[in-house]
C-alpha cells in the first residue's frame, strides 16, 4: 500500500487559507457539483455525546469525516467537536490522506457561510448594496464566532464587529483573541450588550430586557448589514422584526429539526437559501415550522448552488436569509483542496 499522506492541524490551516476554501468550493459547485446529490450524515450515540459521520464522493476523491461531537466540552475548555478526514482515491478506493478533523470543520464552516454571503451581496438590488466597511453582528463566542469573522475579512476586509454572547467572559475571550493575532489585530471588534448570563439570549425576545445590554442588542441588530449566528441555542437568539429591510442573516450554528437560531418572523420576511433542499427539509430546524411538507414541494428556498451561479433574485425590502447545517461534499472539496496543495507539482 502506498504511503498515506498526514496533515495537522497546522498544516490544515496553512495549506487551506478562507480564500483557498472558497474559491475551492465555488469551482466545484460552477462545475456542476450538486448539493442535492448529497447523502445524509450519520449520527450514532457515544459517551458524553455522539458521534457523527460524514461520506462523499467525487471522481477523483473520497472520503469520511469521523467526528466526535462533546456539548459539554466547551465549559471545560475543550473543543466541542473533534475528529479526522480519511480521504480516499476514488480510482482505487485505497486511503491516501488522514487529516485533522476539528480544524477542516473550523476552517470549512465559516468558508461555507461566506461563500453564501459572498453571492447574496452580490446579487442585492440596487439600494440594497453593501458598502465597502459594512456592519457586521455575529452571535456566539466560540471558535466557529472567531473564524467567521477571519473569514468575513476576505470579502470585506473594512467591515466593522459586533459580538453578542450569553457570557462576557468568552465574548472578551474572543475579542482578546483576535486582538493579539498580527492579521485581525486592526480590526475593530465590540462586545455588544452584557451578557446576562441567562438562557435566553439577550435580544430575543424571551431575552429582551433581561439584562441592561440587551437593548443595545437591539439596536445592533436593528443597524447591522451583516449578522452571523454561530451559536447552539435550541431557540431563536434574535427578534426577527428587527433585523433591517435589505440585511443578510446567515445562520449556521445548529443542525436537527429541534434546534433553531431564528424565529419564523425572519423566515416569512425574508428571501431565503439554503446550502442542500434535501439536508434542509431533512435536519434544518430553522426552517421547520415555516416550511411544511407542501411548502418543500411546491415552492422550495434556492440552494447553495443556484446563489453561486446567480439563479436568484432578492428583494428589494425584504432581508436575505441562509441557513445551513454542514454537508459531507463541503468537507470533501476543502479536504481534496489541501491534499492537492500539498502534492501539487
Amino acid at each position: 500500500m502506498p504511503g498515506i499522506e498526514f496533515f495537522s492541524a497546522a498544516e490544515v490551516r496553512e495549506l487551506l487559507g478562507f480564500d483557498v476554501a472558497i474559491d475551492a468550493l465555488e469551482t466545484a459547485l460552477r462545475d456542476g457539483l450538486s448539493p442535492e446529490d448529497d447523502g445524509p450524515r450519520l449520527f450514532a450515540d457515544a459517551p458524553n455525546g455522539e458521534f457523527l459521520l460524514m461520506p462523499a464522493q467525487s471522481a477523483t476523491f473520497s472520503g469520511v469525516k469521523a467526528l466526535t461531537i462533546a456539548p459539554q466540552n466547551p465549559e471545560r475548555g475543550l473543543e466541542k467537536i473533534q475528529g479526522l478526514y480519511l480521504l480516499y482515491s476514488s480510482d482505487t478506493l485505497a486511503p491516501i490522506a488522514v487529516l485533522e478533523g476539528s480544524c477542516l470543520t473550523a476552517i470549512r464552516t465559516p468558508a461555507v457561510t461566506l461563500t453564501a454571503i459572498r453571492h447574496l451581496a452580490r446579487l442585492a438590488p440596487e439600494g440594497a448594496r453593501l458598502g465597502s466597511n459594512p456592519r457586521v453582528l455575529v452571535f456566539g463566542a466560540g471558535t466557529q464566532a472567531i473564524e467567521h469573522v477571519r473569514a468575513a475579512l476576505v470579502d470585506f476586509p473594512d467591515a466593522s464587529f459586533g459580538v453578542v454572547g450569553r457570557r462576557p467572559e468568552r465574548v472578551a475571550a474572543m475579542i482578546e483573541a483576535l486582538g493579539a493575532d498580527p492579521a485581525t489585530a486592526h480590526v475593530p471588534v465590540t462586545a455588544v450588550g452584557d451578557g446576562a448570563n441567562t438562557d435566553a439570549w439577550p435580544g430575543s425576545v424571551d431575552g429582551a430586557g433581561s439584562g441592561d445590554g440587551a437593548g443595545s442588542v437591539d439596536e445592533a441588530v436593528a443597524a447591522a448589514d451583516i449578522i452571523i449566528l454561530t451559536t447552539t441555542s435550541t431557540t431563536p437568539v434574535l427578534d426577527g422584526r428587527l433585523v433591517g429591510a435589505n440585511a443578510i442573516v446567515a445562520a449556521t450554528g445548529t443542525h436537527g429539526l429541534d434546534a433553531r437560531e431564528v424565529d419564523d418572523e425572519l423566515v416569512r420576511r425574508a428571501d431565503v437559501a439554503v446550502e442542500g433542499r434535501g439536508s434542509g427539509r431533512r435536519e434544518n430546524g430553522n426552517l421547520a415550522s415555516a416550511y411544511d411538507d407542501a411548502a418543500w414541494e411546491s415552492s422550495p428556498p434556492a440552494n447553495l448552488q443556484d446563489l453561486v451561479r446567480g439563479n436568484f433574485t432578492r428583494t428589494l425590502g425584504r432581508p436575505a436569509f441562509y441557513t445551513g447545517v454542514g454537508m459531507s461534499w463541503e468537507d470533501l472539496v476543502c479536504a481534496s483542496a489541501v491534499y492537492s496543495a500539498r502534492t501539487r507539482p
